[in-house]
């Protein structure tokens, strides 16, 4: 049996976090052993903010690189940057033709970050919910890994291949999320009813994938907490709940197994070995992660296989899609 296919995509837009990896990258590792995945280095959406030319080159190597060391394999799943697969843009733009102008409207992220961009508030931000199901939709996706954030995203995406093929006949799959039910949400460790993000203003908010061991003993040492001093996990202590969340993550260990194991025990200790277990998960990435980046010829070869695949693929659909809107065959 054809196995079932997942689409996910990570922006080269700066340092990935710890909430990158536990959030998206270390699932997509469990899944390409189940699944036919293919996983997108999204440079188009990247630059619906300003970007620096040379960073977003130098950023989008770095993102391939950090997909490799922390197991991704170019053997069991297709790993391309976005631009490099002309289908995207151009089904972006028959998609913008059955896009309601009211529905990107209410996208949330659109509002959010159109508070934040106003200088820059360009048509793209306002349409990259389109270009996003178009990603989703060339390569036939049953499923994709969402967070609660992005699930509005994919209801658009369902919602426009359920247009189009009502509008012109079946042509896509209309894709399931897939939601990791724990784990999938890492909070800022300043302020923990936020996401962690990498535009956080105060770096301390955040790990980076590729922080050394230093800054992040630091930044975990700095992590708010609350005056409660029990490692409990609970909405009343969202710091601890946070930190206790990262450290199952990389121990491997329950949350019932950290809260009995720091009974009576004060956070200076629990904080040091959230540092350490995150000090120790990250080392044998960041190793990788320097080999690899030291061999630009081998991450070449890894994007251009990968987007030879991702083309045929996506060709395929879009071929489909031409005719049914009426365009004459290339």
């Amino acid at each position: 049996m054809d196995k079932k296919v997942v689409f996910s995509g990570v922006q080269p837009s700066g340092g990935l976090t710890i909430g990158n990896y536990i959030g998206a990258i270390k699932n997509f590792v469990g899944l390409q052993e189940k699944y036919n995945c293919y996983y997108c280095i999204v440079d188009l959406h990247a630059i619906t903010v300003p970007q620096i030319p040379k960073d977003l080159r130098k950023n989008t190597l770095e993102v391939l690189a950090i997909y490799l060391a922390s197991g991704l394999d170019p053997e069991k799943c297709t790993l391309f940057i976005q631009s490099h697969v002309n289908a995207h843009a151009e089904l972006t733009w028959v998609l913008n033709s059955i896009s309601y102008m009211g529905q990107l409207n209410r996208m949330t992220q659109f509002k959010e970050k159109s508070k934040k961009s106003e200088e820059n508030l360009n048509a793209a931000l306002f349409t990259y919910p389109v270009l996003m199901a178009s990603d989703i939709l060339l390569y036939q996706t049953d499923f994709v890994p969402v967070g609660e954030d992005q699930k509005q995203h994919l209801e658009l995406a369902r919602d426009l291949a359920e247009r189009f093929n009502n509008k012109y006949s079946e042509t896509f799959k209309v894709p399931e999320p897939l939601i990791q039910e724990f784990g999938a949400k890492i909070m800022s460790l300043q302020e923990p009813e936020n996401k962690m993000s990498k535009s956080d203003q105060n770096e301390n908010g955040y790990i980076l994938i590729l922080d050394k061991p230093d800054a992040i003993r630091r930044k975990v040492k700095r992590a708010v907490t609350d005056s409660i001093g029990e490692v409990r996990y609970n909405d009343e202590q969202l710091g601890i709940k946070n930190l206790m969340n990262i450290y199952s993550v990389f121990s491997g260990d329950s949350i019932e197994e950290i809260e009995n194991r720091y009974q009576g025990i004060g956070y200076g200790k629990f904080k040091e070995d959230v540092a350490e277990v995150v000090v120790q998960g990250l080392a044998p990435i960041q190793e990788r992660y320097n080999d690899l980046m030291k061999n630009k010829d081998y991450l070449e070869k890894v994007y251009k296989e990968g987007s030879e695949k991702a083309n045929y693929a996506s060709m395929k659909t879009l071929r489909k899609v031409y005719k049914k809107v009426g365009f004459i065959q290339r």
